[in-house]
């Protein structure tokens, strides 16, 4: 199809494009590969086929910035999807899952605000500096990480080990665990489908139904005997919530802590040993968040941002969008569009807070802070440990997930070498306890069982972590 002056001829719509397939062996190893090659056949705003699905996908960065702050114009919302309301999307199709979730990440219409509010509201205690709540959540943080690095180190002082499984992917579950006040409701199931329903792989609506109906219980637990925890916060400053409701809250901050938390320390990890050297000058400067922030900007982990749909028929880039047309967001795409990395010096140890990995406008990401917080507290114990960390295969062999949504690993295999003045006490076989356990006099509670054994067999090996 000929391009023309100021675009294509109104005619054309996304089903009378030709899409290229976008999650594929290319995307999963080299996305960037993939967008650039887009950009260069479509400009700012491209048709792709989405496991089966043609949808708009955002390369550029005013453009996506021009929907994420327009939200009444370019709502979330999967109502206001035509196809889907026609007829034309698979009932099974196995992205629906994560889109079809009542929450405040996906939600549209008029109530955002009110959710919203209520989220800034009951994460506020562990958010806050000055709160009380803040700081016993840092202080377990770095006490989880050095119980992980314990387990770690108990194959020796150096060696190989999987950061992902060992580290980067328990140390946020155990977070997550204490935001949620578990206390026996949370199964080692819940934590696994969180990844099957972010994957969007065969068994997403499944696991769908299992980690609404584990956060439904707990949710209703917290409704009868509400404690000092996000689920008992969130009802108090919306007590109106259903159970169906709490559940899919519950299971957003799931996602947003356990995967996503995972996801960035592990690719924070990559980008300071492999990176342009950026993330690296900060963390040797001693400015650990300004090093997140490089990777938030790098290696964002949230890939593509949950659709939006144009109420009228909008021009976008090159395009005419239709109302009712999926848009998604490719948020490292849009950090590499050359009208935003212009400016960007490859030798400053600082760098733009501009970057969409949070997301903008009124539905900026509300845990942003914690999020940091966690990576730069995980990272800060890392290097303060290790004498020396690499990457025990090449670079272009780490294994991405295949996901629509996250750009995440499966694993991260590493060399390391601890400190000399790093203590390694002897964790009895028969009594090797996860991090977060805690003696009976101490303030936090005590997770539940199922999840430090199951933290404690994912550390320490005995439960495949490519096994979901």
């Amino acid at each position: 199809m000929e391009r023309v002056s100021g675009g294509y001829t109104p005619d054309v719509t996304l089903e009378s494009l030709p899409a290229e397939p976008l999650l594929g062996r290319e995307y999963q190893d080299s996305p960037e590969v993939v967008h650039e090659r887009l950009r260069q056949r479509h400009g700012a705003v491209a048709p792709v086929d989405l496991l089966g699905v043609p949808v708009w996908l955002v390369l550029g960065y005013p453009e996506a910035l021009h929907v994420l702050q327009n939200d009444a114009m370019w709502p979330k919302g999967i109502q206001h999807w035509r196809a889907r309301n026609e007829g034309r999307v698979p009932d099974d199709w196995p992205v629906a899952p994560a889109l079809e979730a009542e929450n405040m990440m996906a939600r549209g219409g008029p109530n955002h605000g009110a959710y919203r509010a209520a989220w800034d509201a009951a994460l506020k205690p562990f958010q806050d500096p000055g709160h009380p709540q803040t700081r016993r959540l840092k202080d377990n943080i770095r006490r989880t990480a050095k119980d992980l690095i314990t387990l770690l180190a108990q194959g020796g002082r150096s060696g190989i080990a999987d950061l992902a499984a060992q580290f980067s992917r328990p140390l946020p579950l155990m977070v997550a665990g204490e935001l949620l006040g578990a206390s026996g409701s949370l199964d080692d199931e819940a934590l696994m489908d969180i990844w099957r329903i972010l994957d969007a792989g065969p068994a997403s609506a499944q696991a769908s139904e299992r980690v609404l109906a584990a956060m439904g219980r707990l949710g209703e637990e917290k409704r009868s005997r509400p404690g000092e925890d996000f689920p008992s916060y969130l009802l108090a400053a919306r007590p109106n919530l259903t159970a169906s409701e709490l559940a899919h809250e519950l299971t957003m901050l799931m996602g947003m802590i356990a995967d996503h938390g995972g996801i960035l320390i592990a690719n924070s990890v990559v980008e300071i040993i492999t990176g342009d050297g950026r993330a690296r000058a900060s963390l040797s400067a001693g400015m650990i968040r300004e090093a997140v922030n490089h990777v938030a900007l790098r290696k964002p982990p949230l890939a593509n941002f949950v659709p939006r749909f144009p109420m009228t028929d909008q021009r976008l880039g090159e395009y005419i969008i239709r109302a009712g047309e999926p848009v998604w967001i490719a948020t490292a795409a849009t950090h590499t569009d050359v009208r935003f990395a212009a400016g960007m010096s490859a030798h400053r140890a600082t760098s733009t807070r501009a970057h969409l990995s949070w997301g903008a406008g009124p539905r900026q990401c509300p845990a942003r802070e914690l999020a940091t917080t966690i990576t730069t507290l995980a990272l800060e114990s890392l290097f303060e440990q290790f004498e020396h960390l690499e990457l025990a295969v090449p670079v272009d062999r780490l294994p991405w997930r295949s996901s629509p949504f996250v750009r995440g690993l499966r694993a991260l295999p590493i060399r390391y070498q601890l400190r000399a003045g790093f203590d390694i006490p002897v964790v009895p076989a028969t009594d090797r306890r996860a991090a977060g356990e805690r003696t009976a006099g101490e303030e936090q509670p005590v997770p539940a069982a199922t999840l430090r054994q199951f933290l404690t067999s994912l550390v320490t090996g005995k439960i495949d972590p490519n096994s979901f």
